[in-house]
């Protein structure tokens, strides 16, 4: 006789925080660097992050995506748009800090970019934006660079 299992929920577990980035309106790449810099500007590893919107380009979810080392953070798809998904987001905007605060983004960086608005047009969710966000007011836009 064959086992079979059926998935009959899938559960996201979230954790409350203050409310003080959400609904806020992602209009410009400033913004969502803002509650980056905010969230993860000051760690001292590799943070990478998601900003969850809806149609209206409100944050509805923030999802610390991955941790990684003093230089590098090993990003999947899956993990990504997995936030994306159970939160219903038409579209997000991620971003990672840099610890040493050069904002400027590695080969990596951008082919990891280029790899998500991919998996994201198959998934029916927009990247608009990836950042690298550093300790200070300082960022970088993918987008503005050409790179999305």
């Amino acid at each position: 006789m064959e086992t079979v299992i059926e998935i009959v929920r899938i559960k996201q577990v979230t954790k409350k925080r203050s409310a003080k980035h959400l609904l806020n309106r992602i209009s410009a790449p400033f913004i969502a660097a803002e509650i980056l810099r905010k969230e993860i500007g000051d760690e001292d590893r590799e943070v990478f992050m998601v900003l969850c919107l809806n149609t209206k380009h409100e944050v509805i979810a923030i999802y610390r995506c991955h941790v990684g080392s003093i230089n590098a953070t090993i990003v999947h798809p899956r993990e990504v748009f997995k936030a994306a998904l159970l939160n219903n987001s038409t579209s997000i905007v991620v971003g990672h800090n840099h610890p040493s605060s050069d904002v400027t983004p590695s080969r990596e960086d951008i082919t990891m970019t280029q790899r998500l608005v991919e998996a994201g047009k198959i998934l029916g969710v927009t990247v608009l934006d990836s950042l690298v966000v550093g300790s200070t007011s300082n960022f970088t836009s993918l987008k503005e660079k050409g790179y999305l």
